[in-house]
């Protein structure tokens, strides 16, 4: 973001403006990435020095579409995307982007892959949206709004109030978590609720925010891949922190929790050591 300090933005009027431009964004999101997925000749290339971490033509050309659109209607705004290099904001604002978050997936073929989209300022997330183009639902949050949009209908979200490790369902992407002192961490929560499961990247975000799972712990995120998460938990009752407690929206390692009580139950055990 910019190093220019600005006044917090009018909410009543980003209210009004932001949802009906993401819709779009999202919109135009979902046709791009479909024309890609589950084709034959999806180029991919791999963006590690070591290690494995996949890029492919639709993710750029997402990001891409997603850019352009925002050049039109926000010119003032930063972008910061993972694919291309960060735009400065002149406004205080800052829109965050993961065209594909879940790339590994989406090359794959499995549908558990999204279009990620938020807006910041200074202090964090604004608003995000967690679009599924293939499932075809979209969770968003912020600016007065905690909603889920889909083949079922809209409902509004709204988390569980799980108390207790011992009943919560904890998600993570990858069973191998961060280093080794962030993976026993993770293994000592996983160790104590009902239920483990891994995979489904942002998925698993919106299905907390619906109230499905109680926990997602992961480590070494990206600010896009947690902006728009942050969003849309927090809209509806859920706490999204790092594991010292504080913000997560620079990313790192993050716990989502439903409510408070199994938030604090699961930072106790992260932090035991």
């Amino acid at each position: 973001m910019s190093d220019v300090k600005q006044s917090r933005p009018d909410m009543a009027v980003l209210a009004a403006e932001i949802p009906p431009l993401v819709a779009r964004m999202a919109d135009a999101a979902r046709e791009v990435t479909l024309g890609y997925f589950r084709g034959t000749e999806l180029a991919t290339e791999n963006k590690a020095g070591s290690g494995f971490d996949p890029v492919t033509q639709a993710d750029r050309a997402c990001e891409r579409l997603l850019r352009d659109m925002l050049a039109q209607a926000r010119p003032e705004d930063g972008i910061l995307g993972e694919e291309f290099g960060p735009k400065d904001s002149q406004s205080g604002l800052t829109w965050v982007l993961d065209p594909i978050d879940g790339t590994r997936a989406f090359m794959s073929g499995a549908p558990s892959w999204g279009v990620l989209i938020s807006l910041r300022d200074e202090s964090g997330a604004i608003y995000g949206v967690i679009d599924q183009p293939y499932i075809g639902e979209r969770f968003e949050g912020g600016l007065g709004r905690a909603q889920l949009s889909g083949p079922h209908g809209a409902r509004t979200l709204g988390t569980r109030s799980t108390k207790t490790l011992s009943e919560a369902v904890l998600y993570s992407t990858y069973p191998e978590i961060g280093s080794k002192a962030e993976q026993t961490a993770f293994n000592r929560v996983a160790d104590q609720v009902q239920l483990k499961r891994f995979g489904l990247d942002c998925y698993a975000y919106g299905l907390l925010a619906l109230g499905q799972i109680d926990l997602v712990i992961e480590a070494g995120l990206q600010p896009y891949d947690i902006l728009a998460p942050i969003a849309v938990i927090e809209a509806a009752g859920g706490v999204v922190t790092d594991w010292q407690g504080g913000p997560a929206h620079e990313g790192g390692a993050v716990i989502a929790a439903a409510n408070p009580e199994i938030h604090a139950a699961a930072l106790a055990v992260l932090q035991e050591d």
